[in-house]
């Protein structure tokens, strides 16, 4: 029996080796502009690690490259992931300079627009090629059925990538989430406010479940 339990505990240090090891998931925080990608990601990120990710703004098109924070560590109800953050874009059909033209002088408004327009195929290639799950956050108080909404849904679905949509902004008045929940049944929704941190506790719940 002696050799039989040095053998199961040898088998199982190695096994834990082995999942430890492992590369951490790629999640790619997708969502169309303004949603409140960036502002969770920072928030996941300053909690877990310290850091933040990149600028928060309300201009749209603020993220305008993917950016990456690796090696986050989430821990919730005994379950434990670690993820590679993955901040991307915001998807639009169309991007058009006149947009940030109230913000800034007109060639910068061209330039940011070309920038925007570079970075929704970037963030197409990320969830085409790149990423192993996804964290697809909308506006609670805007009209989640949209073109961009319902196509990256669909490519989503076609990879039978593992996905979790955030209803953001709900410390907003005109907040639904039932309206994003009916829109998209198939997926779980989790309710918060990334800005206000708050329900970060279901959050990371569901983080560390689908994803672990």
């Amino acid at each position: 029996m002696g050799l039989f339990t040095e053998l199961k505990d040898s088998i199982s240090r190695a096994t834990d080796r082995l999942f430890s090891e492992q590369e951490p998931k790629r999640i790619g925080i997708y969502g169309p502009p303004n949603a409140g990608k960036t502002t969770l990601a920072n928030r996941i990120a300053r909690d877990w690690t310290g850091d933040a990710i990149g600028t928060e703004s309300h201009i749209p098109h603020e993220t305008r490259r993917a950016r990456r924070k690796e090696n986050v560590e989430i821990e919730r109800n005994g379950k434990t992931v670690t993820i590679d953050i993955v901040d991307t874009p915001g998807v639009t059909t169309k991007v058009d300079y006149e947009e940030f033209t109230d913000e800034m002088e007109e060639d910068d408004a061209i330039r940011r627009s070309r920038e925007a327009t570079e970075g929704v195929a970037e963030a197409m290639h990320w969830l085409r090629e790149d990423v192993d799950g996804v964290i697809y956050v909308l506006d609670s108080a805007e009209d989640p059925i949209t073109q961009v909404n319902t196509m990256l849904i669909g490519i989503i679905e076609s990879r039978d990538l593992p996905v979790l949509i955030f209803a953001n902004k709900i410390d907003l008045d005109d907040s639904s989430v039932k309206r994003i929940e009916d829109a998209f049944p198939q997926h779980k929704t989790v309710p918060l406010s990334a800005k206000e941190g708050e329900n970060m506790d279901e959050v990371y719940a569901n983080i560390a479940e689908y994803f672990g």
